[in-house]
């Protein structure tokens, strides 16, 4: 029995197979399977990893980590989260300032002679009853407790105490608010004074040197007697009402800063009642 001629393509059929082998099975649907590095993986959700440009990653740089930055308002962007700045009291500013002032003064006071008063023996017993106080407020002003202000006045209470000879009593404090230009400084000393209008005389040059204080003239001391003078003065740019006393019991000197010596002379009277006391 004769057989056909054999296939030259051999028994897989009359045409040859494509180049490479034959072609892969085909998925339902008759599209091939996609092949490594075909079709991008997707994450959950089901949409692709977006590349720069995107929408941003929760990475660094993309949006903040839930209790970051607050939420921003339309048309501003993100700002950090924290405590409203403090205001500044503006103590700083006068430090210098109060320096000058005490060290007026207490040189003031070291050039003074403190001794029992023996030729009007009226005037020793009201100087030797004399002490000068820090009141709680003056002239309607509340003493100021701020951390830095309360440590200039111990400053000049210590400086004073450590210059005048036999001194009674001394004070240095600050009054007002600051924050409203509103400022008063006190420094004053009691103790025996020799020659009040030659102490009065000392502190007035002294403070003209010092914080440029000019225009200092007689005022009513009030009812304390003794020696008073107000004027003006100015330094760092900040305007001073000044204004000094002296008697045989006590001498002393009221800064108003933000002020002048027409106002600082209105109000002398009553603050230096407050501050001196005669028991």
């Amino acid at each position: 029995m004769s057989h056909p001629p054999a296939s030259p393509y051999g028994d897989h059929g009359s045409y040859p197979p494509p180049s490479g082998g034959y072609p892969t099975p085909q998925q339902p649907g008759g599209y091939p399977a996609p092949q490594q590095g075909g079709y991008p993986s997707q994450q959950p959700g089901g949409y692709p990893h977006q590349q720069s440009g995107g929408y941003p990653s929760q990475q660094s740089g993309g949006y903040p980590p839930q209790g970051g930055y607050p939420p921003a308002q339309p048309g501003q962007p993100y700002a950090p989260a924290g405590p409203p700045p403090k205001k500044k009291s503006g103590a700083g500013k006068i430090v210098l300032i109060v320096l000058a002032v005490v060290l007026v003064l207490c040189l003031g006071g070291a050039a003074v002679t403190w001794f029992a008063v023996k030729d009007d023996v009226g005037d020793a017993v009201d100087a030797a009853k004399t002490r000068v106080v820090a009141p709680a407020t003056l002239a309607g002003r509340p003493q100021i407790t701020d951390t830095e202000l309360a440590s200039l006045s111990e400053q000049m209470v210590s400086e004073m105490k450590s210059t005048v000879q036999n001194e009674t009593s001394a004070v240095g404090a600050f009054y007002g608010d600051p924050a409203k230009q509103d400022l008063v400084m006190v420094a004053a000393a009691s103790g025996l004074i020799a020659d009040p209008k030659k102490e009065l005389d000392d502190a007035v040059n002294g403070l003209s040197a010092e914080l440029a204080v000019s225009n200092m003239a007689d005022v009513d001391p009030g009812p304390l007697g003794g020696d008073a003078r107000c004027g003006d003065g100015k330094t760092d740019a900040v305007e001073l009402g000044v204004c000094v006393w002296a008697d045989k019991g006590s001498v002393g000197m009221i800064v108003i800063f933000f002020s002048s010596a027409d106002k600082a002379k209105a109000e002398f009277v009553g603050m230096r009642g407050q501050i001196e006391q005669r028991s």
